[in-house]
């Protein structure tokens, strides 16, 4: 099977002031159409094309570079579009809420954390919120395209939550103020979806 550009369910400009539509529009159409092609080119005719691009990130050692990073990108960008929502931001609650709490030292902890660790990734990459094998949450980041299911990342788990700190997810409206963005990025989490994640992590 080929992997396909997943709609948005939201217009490019529903998230705007914090992300503002011309991003939104070269990110999802330009940047994420060209790692779903490029993927697509680098596993067809190969055994990763019955796989699903969970299967191919947790064995993503077997691959070449070209699969780690669009075979990355692919997925990253699609959580990245469904836990952003317009109208939304505030702060998790239910189990989320409780799980920060007792996990991560209360939600102010884990924001500060959780910026701390896209502030700290030296050019490109992600920060996570991720839930590990124990059931517990963590916060840490990757590099480029990499994300916390791959075999081959130095923080393991499945992630609930991501935020891009590639330039090309900001440039255009922080230019270098990457803090600035990290901040308005919390406006637009949908901890609805986030928690939906959470859960069925805990599932697994």
């Amino acid at each position: 099977m080929s992997f396909t550009l997943p709609q948005l369910n939201y217009a490019y400009n529903a998230l705007e002031p914090n992300i503002d539509a011309k991003t939104m529009e070269i990110h999802h159409s330009k940047h994420h159409q060209a790692y779903v092609t490029n993927l697509n080119n680098a596993i067809a005719g190969t055994d990763a094309e019955k796989l699903s691009i969970e299967d191919i990130c947790k064995n993503i050692s077997k691959y070449p570079m070209a699969v780690r990073n669009n075979g990355g990108g692919h997925y990253n960008h699609s959580l990245f579009w469904e836990i952003m929502a317009p109208n939304a931001g505030g702060m998790p609650t239910g189990k989320l809420a409780s799980a920060i709490e007792s996990d991560l030292g209360g939600f102010d902890k884990f924001k500060t954390d959780f910026t701390q660790a896209g502030a700290t990734r030296f050019g490109s990459g992600w920060a996570w919120l991720c839930v590990k094998a124990d059931g517990k949450l963590c916060v840490c980041s990757t590099p480029n395209q990499d994300n916390p299911l791959m075999d081959i990342a130095d923080c393991k788990g499945t992630p609930v939550l991501g935020m891009d700190v590639w330039e090309h997810a900001y440039y255009l409206n922080y230019q270098n103020r990457r803090p600035d963005y990290m901040n308005a990025f919390f406006n637009v989490i949908n901890w609805t979806k986030v928690s939906e994640l959470y859960e069925l992590a805990l599932k697994k």
